[in-house]
Formats: structure tokens, sequence, C-alpha cells
């Protein structure tokens, strides 16, 4: 089964898709259109599912993260995983659609965060700001912005990334950090100059917070 939906990845593959990809990092050349529809023909089989994780192949990886029931891994088996993803691709799918919904969720959270690895940290920084827009309750915003203060200006591009979304994220959901939230982004210009298409809000913390609270008022 595993070499059929190898082989139907193989014939999927497009040259272009790959070169937009690989712009991104993500080394693979499947729309993922095109993968998400094969994953509902597919539908739920965890075994198929790591033994596509294990090809090492990128858009099997993805396709087994679709398809794979997220509370069936281990915690080892989790920390392993997003330790060998480093398609930012697999690395997001992989924390936003299986590790959000495991019960070792939130213990896998506070080791990535503390990880001197600074793309495993970006998934601690990605459940941390989860939390902070769903279940606030228990962390410190005030420490948060501290780090955020000290150390986003020269972390690397994806923890970097990660830091600002959390950011954006106190300054958008909690009005009591919103004016200091503001002036750490202004402060720090992290992603100032970041190109934005038109109709997209910019990533730039300071623009993003007050457009999105502008957007709650208006509802």
């Amino acid at each position: 089964m595993t070499a059929e939906v190898m082989a139907e990845l193989a014939g999927l593959e497009d040259p272009k898709a790959r070169a937009v990809n690989e712009k991104h990092g993500d080394d693979h050349g499947v729309n993922l259109s095109k993968l998400r529809a094969l994953a509902k023909q597919l539908k739920t089989q965890q075994e198929l599912s790591c033994r596509l994780w294990e090809t090492g192949d990128t858009a099997a990886r993805l396709l087994a993260l679709l398809i794979c029931r997220p509370k069936a891994f281990e915690h080892d088996e989790l920390d392993a995983m997003l330790r060998e993803a480093r398609p930012p691709k697999v690395h997001d799918w992989l924390v936003n659609y299986v590790v959000k919904k495991s019960p070792h969720c939130e213990e896998l959270r506070l080791a990535w965060f503390a990880d001197t690895d600074p793309v495993v940290a970006s998934a601690g920084w990605a459940l941390t700001t989860e939390r902070v827009a769903k279940k606030p309750e228990g962390l410190d915003l005030v420490e948060l912005l501290d780090v955020i203060e000290a150390e986003m200006k020269d972390a690397p591009d994806r923890l970097q990334w990660a830091m600002n979304h959390c950011l954006a994220q106190i300054g958008i959901e909690h009005p009591e950090h919103r004016t200091r939230a503001i002036d750490i982004g202004e402060r720090l210009e992290v992603l100032k100059d970041y190109p934005t298409s038109p109709g997209c809000t910019s990533p730039f913390a300071p623009i993003w917070i007050t457009e999105m609270v502008r957007r709650q008022h208006d509802k």
C-alpha cells in the first residue's frame, strides 16, 4: 500500500509547484489541494501514516499528517517527529494538525519552548501562542513579553516569526498588555518591511494588532 501511495504522489509531482514550494524551504512538488483530495480518499489510516512518515519524503510526510490519528502518538514519538520535521510546511502541519490535538500537547509545549534548537523552540512558541488566544490561564504574559523584548530582534527567522506571532496575539487578545505589545513591536521593528500582498494584514505586530482589534470592534 505504501508503494502504491508513493507512486500516486510521484504522479502528482508538478515542477511549477516545486519551484514555488522550494522558495519557502519546502522540497516537494505536489499541489496541496491535490494532496488533501488524496488524503480524503485514503481516510484515517494510522499504520499507513507511520509508513509514509518513515519514507522521509516531504510530500509523503504531509500526507501522513492528514491521515493519522493525532491521539495515537506517544510523547516521545511526537518529539522525535518534530526534530526531524525541517521543511516549514511539515513542521507547521505537525504542530497544528497533530500536536495541538494530542494529550501530550502541554508537556511538549514546555519542553520545546526551552529547547536550544531554534526550529524546535519555534514549535513551543506556536503552541504558546495558541494558549495565549484560547487558554491563557496559568501563562505569565508579562514574562512572555519580557522574553520577546529581550530575544526576538536577534532570533533566527523561524523562531523570530513565532515570537512575533505570540507578541501580536498578546496585544490582540489582552487589552491590558496591548500598549506594551505595540511599543515592543515599534522599537524592535521586526518584520516592519515584510512584503504584504494587497488585502492582507502586515505581520508587523503594531499594524497587525491595531487591524485585528479594529475588526473585533467592527463586528
